[in-house]
């Protein structure tokens, strides 16, 4: 570990040129970054907390970049395609993501509905798209991708895919004795979405977007 040189930067005071100047996103501490050889990491010197490591330029973005194109790619069948089939009192019903939502809807049940459709397909959607942006499009201009940034850390949070996957386990597990059910091909491209979509989260440098433009 290398540890840094801290500086405080005055608050009305923008800086538009800090190639080696980052910020600690856990305290906020502003930090001159040393040069970092293979296998160094800077720490904050006030919490220290991990803020730069030695990488190749893009290796961030490409691997960002990989992992929400694979989301991407799987989230399709893992929405349209028959996610259970359940058995009960004879009766069988094989329904997928989206099919579930739309019968919610058809029910009257249009508050879950809603719920359902916005947290778990249009935020988690919007936020692989996003990411593909940031790490590999690059259509918008480099003013505009603050905007992008905070846009996909706010959808982020609110992005459910995980939550409607806990959801069926615990559903499944209290279902289990009264109703038969299998699953359907839909459940493994679920899986890997959210996996895939995790990844590219936890990979994504904020910098790296801001450090390929710097070096072009």
């Amino acid at each position: 570990m290398v540890p840094c040189r801290s500086e405080y930067a005055p608050q009305v005071e923008i800086i538009q040129h800090m190639p080696l100047h980052r910020a600690c996103h856990c305290c906020g501490l502003i930090h001159r970054l040393p040069t970092l050889a293979t296998g160094q990491a800077a720490v904050c010197t006030r919490c220290r907390t991990r803020i730069a490591v030695h990488h190749i330029p893009g290796s961030s973005a490409n691997r960002t970049a990989a992992a929400a194109v694979a989301a991407f790619v799987l989230f399709w069948p893992a929405v349209f395609l028959p996610i259970l089939e359940i058995e009960r009192l004879g009766q069988r019903s094989v329904q997928s993501i989206v099919g579930g939502t739309i019968d919610l809807f058809h029910h009257g049940s249009y508050f879950v509905g809603a719920i359902v459709l916005v947290f778990s397909v249009i935020f988690p959607l919007t936020k692989i798209v996003l990411l593909i942006e940031l790490s590999w499009l690059e259509i918008m201009r480099k003013q505009h991708k603050a905007f992008t940034l905070r846009l996909m850390e706010h959808v982020g949070k609110w992005s459910m895919m995980d939550v409607m996957l806990l959801a069926f386990l615990v559903m499944l597990v209290k279902l289990g004795n009264l109703v038969q059910f299998q699953f359907g091909p839909a459940v493994v491209a679920f899986v890997l979405c959210v996996a895939m979509s995790m990844i590219a989260s936890i990979s994504f440098d904020p910098h790296s977007i801001w450090e390929a433009k710097d070096h072009d």
